[in-house]
């Protein structure tokens, strides 16, 4: 017999390490090449990873909730074992989950055909075959014993906050530096007055809250998707400079527009919203004022302008948000646009959304549909420098000529990063979508 150390593989452009969700397998359990086992969360979408050869389960490494850096072992594998042929898997068992909360009742999320508004949708899933990488080194920067022990990622956020790990305390299982220790190391040199030593101890008031726990409450793990929304919403509003310009927009004629569209879309199999006249405005908009079509690159401190128009469309999940990615947005149609929105949310909503639809955006779009309300401060979808988000259309005065007339009124909020982004730009900027839906001609002409 022989041992195989299965690696956690690259699943993703980006990806440097995955939480694990659930194990499908266990010690002592036999499988089968290609049989499910294991289940992993990165800052993109739960994948599921298939065993890449047959044999026992030999050692799982980590357990729920743990973080795994791509390189690292991730289960042990006795091979060539002489018992019963495998010639089919065995049953699989369920996941083994950390436990979460039972969801309150809130109203449901409206669905991302049914106008400029957010599709609800399951947790998602992706299959992804075994990849051999059991000759693969450690991660690069990790070999040293000498060196603190550290993911690949949080180096990267030490490097780029100018953090020297070494003078880290680590909070993490087995000694290991996480996010929230370099993060907590950097806030607390920022805070602290210039005339202090380095090494001065923290202020108690720096330390975190410790909330006192009573008997008349239940504690929820933040973890899986939730953890990486919160990792990336904290990210966003630390680094990126945010201001909002909210505007509203008489869509009148867009919505007679669309109506005298929506019955020829119909007889092309296809449904016809709002939303894709809204990606179209967008567009147009970004190519106007290029500069927000853009992502900052804090660590090398350059602005990287895109060529190509990758729009993010945020989406509500039973576990949070994702933002699946329409990808060139600039070269497709209105109907196009709107049977890619239309397969996006069918996929999100069956749990099928493929990795190459999530990821590499450069501008985003978010809505609350009929929960908008009146307006709103978007969370910039980090390292882009801006996001629109969409709120209800409401019949509301508005004044034509000299006359005030009942109109089909809506509200658009959106932020920018101000580091890269000025007001007058910004301004600019909305004003152009909201021409182009004033009047929709306008994307005919320009498409």
């Amino acid at each position: 017999m022989s041992k195989f150390e299965f690696r956690l593989p690259d699943i993703g452009e980006g990806v440097t390490e995955g939480e694990i969700v659930g194990w499908l397998v266990k010690p002592g359990d036999r499988v089968v090449e290609n049989q499910d086992m294991v289940e992993v969360m990165t800052d993109k979408a739960t994948v599921t990873i298939g065993a890449p050869k047959s044999g026992r389960v030999a050692e799982l490494k980590g357990g729920v909730g743990d973080t795994i850096p791509v390189g690292e072992v991730m289960i042990v594998l006795e091979l060539g074992v002489p018992e019963e042929p495998l010639d089919a898997p065995a049953p699989t068992p369920a996941p083994v989950k950390a436990p979460t909360a039972a969801p309150a009742a809130a109203p449901k999320a409206p669905s991302l055909d049914e106008g400029p508004v957010a599709s609800a949708c399951g947790d998602i899933k992706t299959s992804l075959p075994g990849v051999e990488l059991a000759n693969r080194g450690a991660p690069s920067g990790d070999a040293s014993e000498e060196r603190p022990l550290a993911a690949p990622a949080t180096r990267r956020l030490a490097r780029e906050l100018g953090v020297d790990l070494r003078s880290v305390p680590a909070s993490g299982k087995g000694g290991r530096l996480t996010r929230e220790d370099v993060e907590a190391a950097h806030a607390r040199r920022s805070e602290a007055p210039a005339a202090a030593p380095a090494t001065a101890a923290p202020a108690a008031a720096q330390k975190p809250l410790v909330l006192a726990r009573g008997a008349d409450e239940e504690r929820v793990a933040i973890r899986g998707l939730r953890k990486r929304i919160s990792e990336n919403m904290a990210r966003s509003k630390r680094t990126a400079a945010h201001f909002t310009y909210v505007d509203e927009c008489d869509v009148t004629a867009l919505k007679a527009f669309r109506e005298r569209l929506a019955p020829h879309a119909e007889q092309r199999g296809q449904k016809l919203t709002y939303l894709p006249f809204i990606v179209k405005a967008v567009v147009r908009a970004l190519k106007r004022n290029p500069k927000l079509n853009s992502l900052v690159d804090d660590a090398a401190n350059e602005i990287v302008l895109k060529k190509t128009h990758d729009l993010g469309i945020a989406v509500s999940t039973e576990a949070g948000l994702i933002v699946p990615v329409l990808r060139d947005a600039d070269k497709k149609s209105v109907l196009e646009v709107a049977a890619d929105v239309q397969r996006l949310g069918e996929a999100a909503r069956s749990g099928k959304i493929a990795p190459e639809d999530l990821g590499g955006s450069s501008f985003t779009i978010t809505s609350l549909g009929k929960l908008g309300g009146l307006f709103a401060t978007p969370v910039i979808n980090y390292p882009e420098v801006a996001i629109l988000g969409v709120h209800e259309i409401k019949r509301k005065p508005v004044v034509r000529g000299d006359e005030i007339v009942i109109g089909e009124v809506m509200l658009l909020s959106l932020s920018f990063d101000h580091r890269i982004i000025d007001g007058d730009v910004g301004a600019a900027f909305a004003k152009d979508i909201i021409a182009a839906l004033e009047e929709p001609d306008l994307l005919v002409l320009d498409s």
